[in-house]
């Protein structure tokens, strides 16, 4: 055997072995496409699925209360209202906090603040915070990702 006929027996197998799980990638990328507002299918980067939270029990039981679940902080304003925003500063990806008294998300760490929509109030965070849409049947929250 040359050494050509070696590096081509060679590089036809790694082929060969690689080939369907590149596939497969592909196939798994292409099915966790998602609808926009028009209708049409856009492929999400890094999308999960929506998730569910029980508010009959833990922080969220009382108005004020919030928690970090998946990425998002869940408030329950003092009106009894839900919130959910990125939980991760803008600034520096350090985990915010809910303010109830001023219905706001804090930094800790350099007391940027976003309102309940998520946009900016104070920095040195200079953007908004991604909000994400609730629904509320009976004591079980909703939160579209």
């Amino acid at each position: 055997m040359t050494r050509k006929e070696f590096f081509a027996r060679v590089g036809f197998g790694a082929a060969t072995v690689l080939l369907p799980a590149c596939l497969a990638g592909l196939s798994a990328s292409c099915s966790s496409d998602e609808s926009n507002d028009s209708g049409s299918s856009i492929p999400i980067p890094g999308a999960t699925s929506n998730f569910t939270v029980d508010t009959s029990t833990g922080a969220l039981a009382s108005n004020g209360g919030f928690i970090v679940m998946k990425g998002i902080i869940i408030a329950r304003t003092s009106t009894g209202t839900f919130l959910a925003v990125s939980s991760s500063c803008t600034h520096e990806s350090v985990t915010l906090g809910y303010d109830k008294s001023g219905n706001v998300f804090v930094c800790p760490r350099h007391n940027s603040k976003f309102n309940s929509a998520g946009t900016v109030i104070s920095g040195p965070a200079s953007s908004d915070l991604k909000q994400y849409q609730t629904t509320l049947s009976g004591t079980t929250l909703t939160v579209y990702v």
